[in-house]
């Protein structure tokens, strides 16, 4: 009879944590969401149904399983609760949810499970299953200098502009989410680059650090904009010219502070020798400094917060991330730059399986009269409008709004022929986009483009993939203002 009463008391507690407002969800990269509550023992006792939302449970224990690797620290260093803390019911199952976003975010495990393992009174037992991912990438490295696939299609896709090289990646090398980065790079041009972050260095788990190292050396180079597109000059084309017409040499150390859940301060300085080619002042005197000279050096300090509060960061559905950083990049009159820099995300979900995201960056560097290298603005790296990838937009202060609304037409699994508890399957989600972007880049030094000092506005369609280790491909057919129109596609992740 005892027994039977346990059963029954606890399925009424079950029904009613069904029924109350938050509820644990699920909020793996790959997966719609799932209810996260599972009650493993169910001879445990229950309290009373009438109590059991209103007065605290105590967490007496968290069990974790399936990290071979990671520190069990680390996994509860991401949990909203730790053992001893009183929470309800109805707020255990919100901090459930916050949990595994947040561990789904460190990009440790491809799969994280959290539910409650038993009921004893009221003390609440709380079991983690994770899957890790691999964290050892010796991986070889073929990749185009040029910016993106469409850049590199101009110059008819020559595999004279191929860097080819090993990249070594050890992430979580000592269980604590750290990694250690070994690049080395040759062909058209040189690069060496040794770092390695560890960012919980202390017992608090609230303080980090990191070094690095980089020497390049770069064969061609863009001195300046012609057409609103990047011209090179190369080496091997001037009689006269050396080996590489830029090398950059510079090391740097890093100190970061997280004193929650979801931000994290960090403060860098740096130092960099940066040498080019007198060829390289004959097409533009202003290239590396605003005096004109081959060879200088400079510290760089900043400083950044980052926030993040989003379901999944690589690709967004709902919640929000940011930051903001201020840098000083030179003290003296050769370069002197205080630079400003803004981005962030904001994701909203809709019915039918479907999200908005308005994402906003923006950049200024005072004074506004500085070398061309410090001109870098739309058109570089993530920084882009769907629809003008062709171009580059220079300049010292600039702004970008990008705007998607997104559906999910797919959400599947892919089962693999091989025995692993971790690597067993392959996720796939698959998206229907619209979007418009609109930018705009202020231009004080170099005004002859047509882009520079102009609104400029961009819209269209796409499917989005997003798998395994946080890869997205974008498939985008993109038009322009200026009546253009084309496909692009993007094997990277936006910001």
């Amino acid at each position: 009879m005892s027994k039977e009463r346990n059963y029954i008391t606890l399925l009424i507690a079950t029904l009613t944590l069904i029924l109350s407002e938050t509820r644990a969800q699920s909020v793996s990269p790959m997966g719609a969401d799932k209810a996260i509550i599972s009650f493993l023992h169910p001879e445990a006792v229950a309290p009373p149904v009438s109590d059991s939302t209103r007065k605290p449970f105590i967490v007496s224990a968290i069990y974790i399983s399936g990290n071979r690797k990671t520190k069990d620290y680390i996994i509860k260093r991401e949990l909203p609760f730790q053992e001893g803390d009183s929470v309800r019911l109805n707020e255990l199952v919100e901090k459930f949810r916050v949990g595994k976003q947040q561990l789904v975010n460190t990009r440790l495990f491809n799969d994280v499970i959290i539910s409650l393992k038993s009921f004893r009174g009221y003390f609440v037992e709380v079991q983690i299953d994770v899957k890790e991912r691999w964290y050892i990438f010796p991986i070889p490295y073929f990749k185009p200098v040029d910016r993106n696939l469409q850049t590199w299609a101009d110059k008819g896709y020559s595999l004279n502009r191929i860097n080819y090289g090993a990249k070594f990646t050890y992430y979580n090398t000592t269980g604590r989410n750290d990694r250690l980065r070994l690049w080395l790079i040759t062909g058209y041009s040189r690069q060496i680059q040794a770092s390695y972050d560890q960012p919980f260095a202390d017992k608090s788990l609230k303080y980090g650090y990191g070094v690095n190292f980089l020497y390049a050396g770069q064969k061609e180079v863009n001195p300046i904009t012609v057409d609103n597109k990047q011209f090179f000059i190369k080496a091997d084309s001037l009689p006269k010219a050396g080996k590489f017409l830029e090398e950059v040499l510079g090391g740097a150390i890093s100190l970061s502070y997280r004193p929650h859940l979801r931000t994290r301060h960090s403060l860098r300085l740096g130092f960099v020798s940066d040498k080019i080619d007198s060829a390289v002042l004959q097409v533009n005197p202003e290239y590396l400094t605003t005096t004109g000279k081959t060879k200088t050096w400079y510290p760089e300090l900043s400083y950044t917060v980052n926030y993040v509060n989003t379901d999944y960061a690589p690709y967004p559905l709902r919640g929000r991330m940011g930051e903001l950083s201020l840098s000083r990049i030179g003290f003296g009159q050769d370069l002197g730059v205080w630079s400003l820099n803004f981005r962030g995300t904001q994701a909203w979900e809709l019915k039918w399986k479907s999200s908005y995201t308005l994402q906003v960056g923006g950049t200024v560097r005072l004074p506004f009269d500085q070398p061309y290298t410090q001109h870098k603005m739309l058109g570089y790296g993530d920084f882009y409008l769907r629809g003008l990838e062709k171009y580059v937009v220079d300049g010292v202060a600039g702004m970008l709004v990008r705007n998607t609304v997104r559906r999910e037409l797919f959400n599947f699994y892919m089962r693999l022929p091989v025995k692993s508890k971790s690597h067993d399957r392959i996720p796939f989600r698959i998206f229907a986009k619209t979007y418009a972007d609109m930018g705009y880049s202020y231009n004080k030094n170099y005004p002859d483009n047509s882009l520079v000092n102009r609104m400029l506005y961009t819209t269209g369609a796409g499917v989005d993939v997003v798998t395994l280790y946080d890869v997205v491909m974008r498939f985008e057919y993109s038009f322009n203002q200026m009546g253009e129109s084309g496909f692009f596609f993007h094997f990277k992740n936006d910001f």
